[in-house]
């Protein structure tokens, strides 16, 4: 992958040019199922996940998803899921777990929709819980960072058996403008907190938070290429005894 900027990593990552995460699932698996509301409050539209088949072989995806037009934009505050999305996305990984189907997540969100109402619906609670759940969970987990993985909203749906990135993307603990706000007191300095912060999947690769980069998906046949990794590393994964599989999850972030 060829060298670029840190802050124009970020700017990629934020690109109104990335597949969608709804195209995505669609050309990922066939009869796919969208799969409504976390059963206790409400149906947060920013989490989008559901039933398909990938070859043949029943899996679940959840993805957190930005705007399809400006309308939506709203409707999913940019990316930033509140409580019951991530409400869902536990009721679909326990239900996944229950009906032995793998688990692929989609994460591209600045981070969790930071209001007071949020924080009043158990915003952080329901963060931890995904976290716990997805380090529990006893079917194969892979999580892709498909845009921006910001904070812990990101965190809650990437804690895969292994986690992939795509070229374009970014993950960190906090946006650069943020990083650059609260530690200089200066947000003009964004361009020198994206590389301080080591936030490109070149430095994530590095250190071992990511597993793998993979090339931006655009086609046809670049999904379809995915799509065969995809099942492939699956199949890997599901030949191990539940026994290796959690160890293996486990001992993946007892290291950082």
């Amino acid at each position: 992958m060829a060298k670029t900027n840190a802050f124009d990593r970020v700017l990629q990552a934020r690109s109104d040019d990335k597949i969608s995460i709804k195209d995505l699932i669609a050309g990922l698996t066939d009869n796919f199922l969208e799969l409504h509301g976390d059963r206790a409050y409400g149906d947060d539209p920013a989490v989008y996940g559901g039933i398909g088949q990938m070859n043949g072989r029943p899996v679940t995806m959840v993805g957190i998803r930005k705007a399809d037009d400006q309308k939506s934009a709203a409707d999913v505050h940019f990316g930033s899921a509140e409580p019951d999305g991530y409400r869902k996305a536990l009721r679909l990984m326990k239900q996944a777990e229950k009906f032995n189907r793998p688990v692929v997540t989609l994460v591209n969100t600045p981070g969790a929709y930071p209001d007071v109402e949020a924080e009043y619906h158990g915003q952080g609670y329901m963060i931890s819980q995904l976290i716990i759940q997805g380090m529990q969970l006893k079917v194969p987990y892979i999580s892709i960072i498909v845009g921006e993985g910001g904070s812990g909203g990101a965190l809650a749906l990437a804690v895969g058996d292994t986690v992939w990135a795509f070229e374009e993307s970014i993950y960190s603990v906090l946006s650069p403008e943020g990083y650059a706000t609260i530690l200089w007191k200066d947000a003009s300095r964004v361009r020198e907190a994206a590389e301080v912060m080591k936030l490109t999947p070149d430095d994530l690769l590095q250190q071992g938070i990511i597993d793998r980069i993979i090339p931006e998906v655009r086609t046809d046949s670049q999904i379809e290429q995915l799509k065969s990794e995809l099942f492939g590393k699956i199949e890997e994964i599901s030949a191990m005894s539940q026994t290796e599989m959690l160890q293996k999850r486990f001992e993946r972030y007892r290291n950082f």
